[in-house]
């Protein structure tokens, strides 16, 4: 069976609906279990995808064909292992524009960000394709004479991947890539609001020469994830998504001894101190605020501003946020699409509305569509709240949408901790011009990734993302840190046979 299967409809917006299919043991095949529709959150009556739920039986049998492949792609060398990626990689660039019109109709990015997400999923596979040419262990001097001591790293094993909707192919491909090229096979279930760049990925891996079984691709709901993460044959999970769904997921995992690698929740601050270039600040709070419609972890979802230009800063930001071009996505001129379906976009209208009963004032924004997008779709203006105090629950809650919170300070130190304030510790970004100031914030503010004088979101391949406090649980994702998680070590003490005289 191919692997997509295409049928002409009549809609002016969407050419072709997708018939949505799983990766077993390197077959595409149907799923079992119900129907599951895509539909686009920008024109919801319109089908993007459609096919049946895996079922778990399914799942059984991906994760037999994930241990049997095993033996095959881990005996393989990694020069062997990443061309395959690199392969892979070249796919995804030739099908760049194709593969990000079909992601901006089935997430609701603008195109420019669909594309260049599809492009970012081919720099990952590139990255890890190369893994080849960097160190494999490392070598210790040993305190016995004619001794080396070698620290070497194997694969772990059948890893299962759970990913979120946000970033359909980009976090997939980077957890499949590292767990693929250090010799681990994959059960993978994408979030089911995005399935069809989830086939699109797999299908460009398969055509990239994978073998049979390495890589399972299994779509369906939180039951298929349960039973991923419940299954005997699963070695390690990894899972980008909600806070309470990866607890749910390491407790799990922990009654079996299992290792988790989970990305969870974000809050993250940008702090402006008086010093800082507004200008830049302005263009970088907006897009860590509003593109991809605040749909990240990393997104700038509150702001804490000083005093003496709190009034300059809001206006400037004000202005922007109303000057934002909201719509269809697929519209070169789009700044901004739609949330992702009817319930987030009703759970972010009760997160405004349930601020502004608290006492925040609305700078712009709300909880309303904007007038010039589509009236069907899932559409917010883009939202800025000032808050009495960092008191308000949406001060802490993550709303997951096109929403910046807005507390004023006296004082740097209390921007600092009101910043820092919460559970999650992600990202975040402080603009200032003083190099003491900014290095005091590495030391004073609690997260994972740290941006100055550049927005909040934001991860290269080759340099460690993950989340400090509740915002990260296990081993870090990308860069060399992603090998502590796909690898176990051996340490390896080395003596020759005789005594040398």
């Amino acid at each position: 069976m191919t692997a997509v299967v295409e049928t002409t409809v009549g809609d002016p917006h969407l050419e072709q609906v997708r018939r949505l299919v799983n990766l077993i043991d390197g077959q595409w095949v149907e799923g079992e279990d119900t129907q599951l529709v895509s539909t686009s959150p920008t024109y919801p009556d319109v089908v993007v995808a459609e096919g049946r739920r895996a079922s778990t039986r399914q799942v059984d049998a991906a994760v037999d064909a994930a241990r049997r492949g095993f033996a095959v792609w881990s005996e393989m060398t990694t020069h062997e292992r990443g061309a395959v990626l690199i392969r892979a990689a070249g796919i995804l660039e030739r099908d760049a524009e194709r593969l990000g019109a079909e992601l901006t109709r089935e997430e609701g990015k603008t195109l420019a960000e669909g594309i260049g997400e599809v492009q970012r999923a081919a720099q990952i596979l590139r990255y890890y394709g190369a893994e080849g040419d960097r160190d494999a262990g490392e070598v210790f001097s040993s305190p016995r004479k004619g001794e080396r001591i070698l620290v070497t790293r194997k694969p772990i094993g059948t890893v299962g991947v759970i990913t979120p909707f946000n970033f359909p192919i980009a976090i997939p491909a980077w957890k499949i890539a590292p767990a693929l090229i250090y010799g681990n096979t994959v059960v993978w279930k994408p979030a089911e609001t995005v399935p069809l760049l989830a086939v699109r990925l797999a299908q460009a891996l398969v055509e990239a020469g994978l073998p049979a079984g390495v890589l399972n691709l299994t779509v369906g709901d939180r039951a298929i994830g349960n039973s991923i993460v419940n299954h005997p044959g699963i070695d390690a999970i990894t899972f980008t998504g909600s806070t309470a769904v990866g607890r749910g997921i390491a407790a799990a995992a922990a009654s079996r001894g299992v290792p988790v690698q989970a990305e969870m929740g974000g809050k993250n601050a940008a702090i402006v101190l008086g010093d800082a270039d507004l200008d830049l600040a302005v263009q970088q709070i907006m897009l860590g605020a509003f593109r991809s419609t605040g749909q990240k972890c990393t997104a700038t979802s509150r702001l804490v501003v000083t005093d003496d230009v709190a009034d300059e800063l809001l206006a400037a930001l004000s202005k922007a946020a109303a000057d934002l071009v909201v719509g269809d996505p697929l519209d070169a001129s789009t700044e901004m699409g739609p949330v992702i379906t009817a319930s987030a976009h009703d759970s972010i209208r009760s997160g405004i509305a349930g601020a502004i009963e608290q006492g925040a004032t609305v700078l712009n924004g709300g909880d309303h569509a904007p007038v010039e997008a589509p009236e069907s779709g899932y559409f917010l203006s883009p939202t800025i709240l000032e808050l009495p105090s960092p008191d308000l629950n949406i001060w802490r809650d993550e709303l997951f949408g096109p929403v910046l919170s807005v507390v004023r300070v006296s004082s740097v130190d209390e921007a600092f901790r009101v910043a820092d304030d919460g559970e999650y510790g992600l990202s975040a970004a402080l603009f200032t011009q003083d190099l003491t100031r900014a290095l005091a914030a590495v030391d004073d503010i609690d997260v994972g990734i740290l941006h100055v004088n550049s927005e909040s979101a934001g991860a290269d391949p080759h340099v460690p993302f993950g989340g400090a406090k509740k915002s990260g649980y296990g081993s870090k994702e990308q860069g060399r840190a992603a090998r502590e998680f796909f690898t176990h070590t051996t340490t390896v003490y080395l003596r020759g046979g005789t005594t040398r005289v």
